[in-house]
C-alpha cells in the first residue's frame, strides 16, 4: 500500500478507534504492529545478554498502555509518536524493577550511544537516559522530543521531521544540540547501582 493510502488508512483507524470501535482498534493493531515492532527491534539491537524483554513483548506491552478511545489522534505520525513514548516507559519500568534488588553505594557512569542497549548494564543507561530526557524537557522541549524520538522511538531525521512537521535540516540542528547536552548530562551524573 503506497505511503499516502496507508497513513489516510491508519488515520480512519485511529478516528474510528478513538470513537470506541474496537474492531477498528484491533484492525489498527494488525496494521501498524509491523512498524511498531521495527522501532522495538531498532531499541533491541545490541542488547546485552541475559535482557530479557524481547521486541514483541515491547510491542505488546506498549499497546496495552496506549488510550486508544477519547484520544484526539491527529494521525499516523501522531499515533506512532505516543506509541513511542509508550515503549519507552515499558524499557524504563522494566529497567528499575530489573535494578530495584540491586540498589546498593555503587556508582556507574553511563555514555550516550544511539543504541539504547550497548552497555553491560542496559537497565543502569535506559533509566539514566530517561532521567536526562526528563530533565532535559524542563530547559528545551524541542530539543528533548528529538532525542527521545531518535533514541527510544529508533526514527530516522527524515521521519522526525514528518512526524514534528519541521525540516530535516531542523532535526538535525536540534540533534546535535540535545546529543551535545545528554554527552554533558550523563558525563556529569553517575547513577548509583
Amino acid at each position: 500500500m503506497p505511503y499516502l493510502a496507508c497513513a489516510m488508512y491508519s488515520t480512519e483507524l485511529l478516528h474510528r478507534a478513538a470513537r470506541g470501535d474496537a474492531h477498528a482498534a484491533s484492525d489498527l493493531y494488525e496494521h501498524l504492529y509491523q512498524e511498531l515492532h521495527r522501532r522495538a527491534h531498532a531499541l533491541m539491537v545490541g542488547a546485552a545478554p541475559g535482557h530479557t524483554l524481547q521486541p514483541t513483548v515491547l510491542v505488546h506491552e506498549a499497546w496495552l498502555r496506549l488510550s486508544l478511545p477519547d484520544t484526539d489522534w491527529e494521525g499516523r505520525s501522531h499515533f506512532l509518536g505516543v506509541a513511542t513514548r509508550a515503549m519507552r516507559s515499558v524499557l524504563v519500568d522494566h529497567a528499575r524493577a530489573r535494578l530495584a534488588p540491586k540498589r546498593g553505594g555503587h556508582m556507574l557512569r553511563v555514555e550516550l550511544s544511539e543504541q539504547i542497549e550497548t552497555s553491560p548494564e542496559p537497565a543502569w543507561r535506559i533509566v539514566a537516559l530517561d532521567e536526562a530526557l526528563a530533565a532535559m524537557e524542563t530547559k528545551d522541549s524541542a530539543l528533548q522530543e528529538v532525542a527521545h524520538l531518535r533514541l527510544f522511538g529508533g526514527l530516522s531525521h527524515g521521519e522526525i521531521a514528518e512526524l514534528l512537521h519541521v525540516s530535516e535540516r531542523t532535526v538535525e540542528r536540534r540533534w546535535r544540540a540535545a546529543r551535545k547536552h545528554l554527552e554533558k548530562a550523563l558525563a556529569d551524573d553517575s547513577v548509583g547501582t
